[in-house]
């Protein structure tokens, strides 16, 4: 599988090439000698951004190709292991560049730029190679769709248990089912927020992860004997049974909406830096 092959594709093959790049280009950082303080505009520097710049233009370029990886020219996992490890090797290159020279200006902005979609790529490679099994393990062999069947089923059995147990008790179930609240908006997805409600005594309160509702069916068994009182009990198992098998469906969902959280930084951040290369580029051929 992609997820956890690419970083082992061809034998480290990128892994190498990286930290060759990374080897040498320190190697001559060491060992070069200016007569000023390091900076981008030694040969050393040049050099370096040169290329720094080819890297960033090509590793964009891999959304491209992997939209299009069957023309013949490698594979997706070639091409992302490819992209992790000289994105890796790209943090080495252009911080030498810039000779830890930094200011109030487009160079250091590119840079700064840089260093964000690099680390947000870091956590790209967790959230990929991480998060899929961590959704594994909670849904086991089940998918997604079995256990909101599951969940139905429960549903079903729950209304069925109400016809026996007072109007009211009856009531503040019947509304927990029908506010219960699964993925909501992305926010809610990202952070795993329960906006489920329920209508206790008259009152809509907030009934995160069923606590709400359990609470009061806890508090009405105590006052109860016999028959009513086992329905009760009956009712606190379908509900609590019901409450895991949501809990699994929000962590799912809470996982894969993690998985790709972090493309709403790394792609967008990506379009900055080119931006600010391009300015940077310029204004090196301009002004010095």
């Amino acid at each position: 599988m992609i997820h956890t092959s690419f970083l082992s594709h061809d034998r480290f093959k990128f892994l190498w090439v990286a930290l060759a790049l990374g080897l040498i280009s320190a190697l001559v950082y060491l060992f070069h000698d200016p007569k000023e303080p390091p900076n981008g505009g030694t040969w050393l520097g040049y050099s370096l951004g040169t290329v720094g710049a080819v890297l960033i233009l090509w590793l964009t370029y891999l959304g491209r190709r992997k939209r299009n990886f069957l023309n013949g020219s490698g594979t997706v996992k070639g091409w992302v292991s490819a992209h992790v490890y000289l994105g890796a090797a790209l943090l080495i290159v252009g911080t030498l560049h810039t000779g830890f020279q930094f200011g109030w200006n487009i160079h250091t902005v590119a840079y700064v730029l840089m260093c964000i979609v690099i680390f947000s790529g870091f956590y790209g490679i967790y959230a990929y190679t991480a998060l899929p099994s961590t959704r594994n393990d909670l849904k086991g062999s089940q998918t997604l769709d079995e256990i909101f069947v599951q969940v139905e089923d429960r549903d079903a059995q729950i209304l069925k248990l109400v016809d026996g147990v007072n109007p009211e008790v009856s009531s503040a179930i019947t509304s927990a089912l029908d506010r219960t609240v699964i993925g909501g908006g992305y926010r809610e997805q990202l952070f795993g927020i329960d906006s489920s409600l329920a209508m206790i005594n008259g009152r809509l309160v907030s009934n995160p992860a069923q606590a709400a509702i359990l609470e009061h069916l806890i508090e009405t068994l105590s006052k109860e004997k016999g028959e009513a009182r086992a329905r009760l009990g009956q009712l606190m198992n379908a509900l609590a049974e019901r409450k895991k098998l949501l809990d699994i469906i929000r962590n799912d969902i809470k996982a894969q909406a993690r998985t790709s959280a972090w493309l709403l930084v790394h792609v967008p951040v990506t379009f900055g830096l080119l931006a600010s290369l391009i300015a940077h580029v310029i204004s090196v051929f301009v002004y010095w």
